[in-house]
């Protein structure tokens, strides 16, 4: 599970003229962490802004819109011709410029590589999320994106799970994920919750990928640089007790008390 937050970053309307009047700026943050909810955000654009971030909290940077399948997003503008229907089946003619319209016109509303002559050479638009508010003279829009593993509410098991396959695989650069669950013994699969299996694990380290944690390639899985700095940051938020319980100053296999055991 993922952090997730939403970033003002512009107004398509005329934000002079209609100005924002719960005075949002460009760069304000929402953010849900797992548990809370952090920071302003105008009431009128909640309805439309929760339904975005929840499916990003659980699928991250995975969620793609269907607007993204759209092949026309990559084609020029064009003018009807009916001399052209011989050609295309309708009768559409290229014109091969970007067209630039005034201020606050509707066609601004469009993502700002579609449409252009020539075509942008990578495939970006509706790859991510966002909102734009429904005060049409304002249109304040919003960026939606995961940017971190959620530590927070129910997310803190599979988290702490995560760090584990970290600490695993760090004197281990190169193992192949699917061979990360025999780094742990019977005990450590069994004992903590939740439950470790193949499933488990090639979903946890997947979501560490997504957010630069783990590198993986050909199936073989390495810490990063960034991965190690998290793990050690998580490593120090622990206490004694923690500490001891996951074993997370060694690389031995836990040895876990006979209450442990019991619990």
């Amino acid at each position: 599970m993922f952090q997730v937050k939403a970033t003002v970053v512009g107004f398509l309307g005329d934000e002079e003229k209609y100005p924002c009047h719960f005075k949002h700026k460009v760069g304000d943050e929402f953010i849900y962490d797992g548990e809370k909810f952090i920071g302003r955000i105008c009431p009128h654009v909640v309805p439309l802004l929760i339904p975005r971030m929840m499916p990003l909290c659980a699928a991250g940077p995975r969620i793609i819109s269907s607007g993204y399948y759209h092949a026309f997003w990559y084609a020029p503008v064009s003018r009807k011709d009916p001399g052209m229907k011989k050609y295309d089946g309708l009768g559409f003619r290229n014109v091969l410029k970007t067209e630039v319209e005034p201020p606050f016109h509707m066609a601004r509303l469009t993502p700002r590589e579609a449409f252009n002559w020539p075509p942008i050479d990578e495939r970006t638009i509706n790859r991510g999320a966002g909102v734009i508010c429904g005060d049409t003279r304002t249109s304040m829009a919003m960026k939606i994106e995961a940017f971190d593993l959620s530590d927070k509410g129910d997310a803190t098991p599979y988290f702490r799970r995560q760090m584990s396959i970290l600490s695993k695989v760090l004197p281990k650069p190169g193992i192949r994920v699917n061979k990360i669950l025999n780094e742990f013994s019977k005990d450590e699969i069994e004992i903590p919750y939740p439950a470790l299996g193949k499933v488990m694990v090639q979903a946890l380290s997947e979501e560490l990928e997504l957010m630069g944690y783990l590198v993986i390639h050909s199936g073989k899985a390495s810490v990063t640089k960034k991965g190690e700095t998290k793990l050690n940051t998580f490593k120090k938020s622990l206490s004694a007790q923690e500490e001891k319980a996951l074993n997370m100053k060694s690389q031995s296999k836990i040895e876990f008390s006979p209450d442990a055991k019991s619990a």
